[in-house]
């Protein structure tokens, strides 16, 4: 998690006061504010904002895409090894109900995240399911790569862009996924309990959403009109919008979090941060840990290899020292932003 920018949480506050005096509302504060944000969030993607659907988590998002997901039985769908789980039980549960099965790729020493997934798509695999890079060392995936494959071979792809949207450049345009689906509380700087999901085109004239909220029909800016119920759904991907989506408080946090990302811009970030993550290696080597070397991973976030005996006491003494990293699989994961500095890695690695 991220910790909320000043001006995050002052239009949090403002929009608490808001939801306070309802007689303030009018109708189109249900839909314009939700308007700004799906144009923000395109600007991250370099995506179109009709394709934007509002969502509360991952697993809500992965739940939409396994529902536009028919796969005949036998078939493959391909993740990682020690995945993140909200994009590992949508696919577990469809391969319950359509005779699919899960396959988990695991990477051997001499290979590359990207190569083990290439490796593992054949004319059997029905879909695709990965990070841009491991939730647990910042180990990187090459989209473009994989997304060209998975296209060769009639497949789907879906990408959960948590560990990265917002400090690590994604270009829907090149990767051409079906779905993205992100939070927006990490890297994304905003509220927990809103998120997003991109989908593509083919999807937004016909695809099934996994609720049927009255925000999302035809005409539903016309509150008089909601008795006169409509089959059509308002354009785009705006058909898997959550219901409640246009929360006063949640959607002008977000969007002052996207704006102030866009400008910084998202290359300023990861370059910014790049400085850190090179020296948290440099330290790392020079100690004697094992880390990710910089042209496996993103520029954001590093793991180094923490023997078990001294992962457990650090779990413990590391918070106490208010010094603040993550413990995910068997890596010390590092994840620094533009608020830190090489002194904050001095006092790590004086600790270690």
């Amino acid at each position: 998690m991220s910790p909320l920018l000043h001006s995050v949480d002052q239009a949090g506050s403002k929009g608490i006061r808001l939801r306070g005096n309802p007689w303030e509302l009018k109708p189109k504060d249900w839909f314009d504010p939700a308007e700004e944000l799906r144009t923000l969030f395109s600007g991250i993607v370099n995506g179109n904002k009709d394709q934007v659907a509002l969502i509360p988590s991952v697993s809500y998002g992965m739940a939409i895409a396994a529902n536009n997901i028919s796969p005949e039985p036998g078939q493959k769908m391909v993740v990682l090894a020690q995945q993140y789980p909200s994009n590992i039980y949508a696919w577990t549960e469809l391969a319950k109900r359509s005779g699919a099965k899960v396959v988990a790729v695991e990477r051997l020493p001499e290979q590359t995240w990207t190569g083990a997934v290439l490796s593992a798509i054949d004319n059997n695999t029905c879909l695709v399911a990965v990070p841009n890079c491991h939730w647990t060392d910042g180990t990187i995936l090459d989209l473009e790569q994989i997304g060209a494959r998975v296209r060769e071979t009639g497949s789907k792809l879906v990408i959960d862009g948590s560990q990265s949207l917002g400090a690590y450049p994604l270009d829907v345009q090149k990767i051409k996924p079906d779905f993205l689906v992100t939070v927006g509380y990490k890297w994304l700087l905003g509220p927990y309990g809103l998120g997003y999901l991109y989908a593509d085109k083919k999807y937004t004239e016909s695809g099934q959403p996994i609720e049927f909220s009255w925000l999302n029909k035809k005409e539903s800016e016309n509150f008089a009109g909601l008795v006169d119920y409509k089959d059509a759904y308002r354009p785009g991907a705006r058909r898997f919008d959550v219901g409640e989506f246009s929360s006063t408080i949640h959607i002008p946090m977000a969007v002052s979090a996207l704006s102030q990302i866009l400008d910084w811009g998202v290359e300023n970030i990861r370059d910014t941060i790049t400085v850190l993550t090179d020296t948290i290696e440099k330290r790392a080597v020079a100690s004697g840990y094992e880390t990710v070397k910089k042209q496996d991973r993103v520029n954001h976030l590093i793991g180094i290899r923490v023997p078990d005996k001294k992962s457990a006491v650090l779990k413990n003494e590391l918070p106490a020292n208010n010094i603040h990293v993550s413990f995910r699989g068997n890596s010390m994961r590092i994840a620094p932003h533009i608020y830190n500095d090489v002194a904050d890695i001095d006092r790590l690695f004086a600790f270690l």
